[in-house]
């Protein structure tokens, strides 16, 4: 009933297409987003086919002996159609599991993407993980607002948008250049960690240029001096942070109390779920409490990003 096919470049537009139709895929799952960074893996994703049509796919890549999905990404599981049932899943997660057995892996690693970002309910995948006897070996608590119901913010952020309105900072959405911010948190992320982040700023601008509606960022300005910033990566039910970052003087000034105030109280008040992001490190051994508690302050409460182990041998 199911065939597997290796992902080849040219069934591309096959894959962007499903995903756009999926019930749980998202922009960033899409070859266009991925494929940006395609020469620092081995990519080894599969497309699932049911009756010759498109049925689901697996985002992948291979790292020594094991297969992950994807390592690139925040996450990426099953991109499933909107008729797959529990019983295919099922069966789709088994063959995809031999043949990674067949190839010579040892472990497939998994994240599932979280069911914020799911356009209908999409967790026959953790399902069959179960079914399959994977193991939980990773959860990173985010912070998330659900604009349906959520606590009120907290004083001391209320506080921090009056110290930023008194200090004329203003709120912006950058369109062309995002050089500005790119140095605040650079500069930060070297100084407190001495990695950079994750894209490159062209690599950033890249990725903007190819999804302008998805990827925007917001700063905190006073004058022309770029305080702080947030990227956001826009989909379906999720106006999700990617980045966040502020120096030393708009950290003291409020300037992120101001800029989150607005983007979850106007800018993105129409999107289901505001996701602040994980505020967790050692697949989420580690839980940076004073990071939590500022994106709570907001509102925010957890919603976890899972990692499975399945073990091929």
């Amino acid at each position: 009933m199911f065939e597997l096919k290796p992902y080849l470049p040219e069934l591309a537009p096959d894959w962007d297409r499903f995903v756009a139709e999926s019930k749980n895929g998202t922009f960033l799952l899409t070859r266009q987003f991925m494929d940006y960074h395609a020469d620092r893996f081995r990519d080894c994703s599969l497309m699932v086919y049911r009756r010759g049509k498109l049925h689901a796919l697996l985002p992948a890549s291979a790292h020594s002996t094991e297969v992950r999905s994807h390592g690139g990404l925040t996450y990426g599981g099953l991109i499933l159609g909107v008729k797959a049932t529990a019983d295919e899943t099922v069966e789709t997660l088994r063959l995809i599991v031999d043949h990674y057995r067949r190839s010579g892996f040892s472990k497939l690693i998994y994240r599932p993407t979280p069911h914020i970002y799911h356009r209908m309910p999409a967790e026959e995948d953790l399902y069959a993980l179960f079914r399959l006897g994977a193991t939980l070996a990773g959860r990173d608590a985010a912070a998330c607002i659900f604009h349906n119901d959520h606590p009120k913010m907290r004083d001391i952020r209320k506080a921090g948008v009056r110290k930023a309105l008194a200090a004329g900072i203003t709120v912006n959405e950058e369109v062309d250049n995002f050089g500005p911010f790119w140095n605040v948190l650079s500069t930060n992320l070297h100084d407190k960690y001495g990695v950079g982040p994750v894209h490159s700023l062209e690599e950033i601008n890249l990725l903007r240029n190819r999804f302008p509606r998805q990827i925007r960022l917001h700063t905190a300005t006073r004058g022309s001096e770029c305080l702080a910033g947030a990227v956001i990566f826009l989909t379906e039910r999720v106006a999700h942070v990617q980045y966040i970052s502020a120096s030393p003087e708009g950290k003291r000034l409020g300037a992120l109390d101001l800029l989150f105030s607005r983007l979850i109280g106007e800018t993105y008040a129409g999107v289901p779920y505001f996701d602040f992001g994980k505020s967790t490190e050692g697949d989420g051994s580690f839980l940076n409490a004073d990071l939590m508690y500022q994106k709570e302050g907001f509102g925010g409460r957890t919603v976890v990003y899972d990692t499975y182990n399945v073990n091929l041998l």
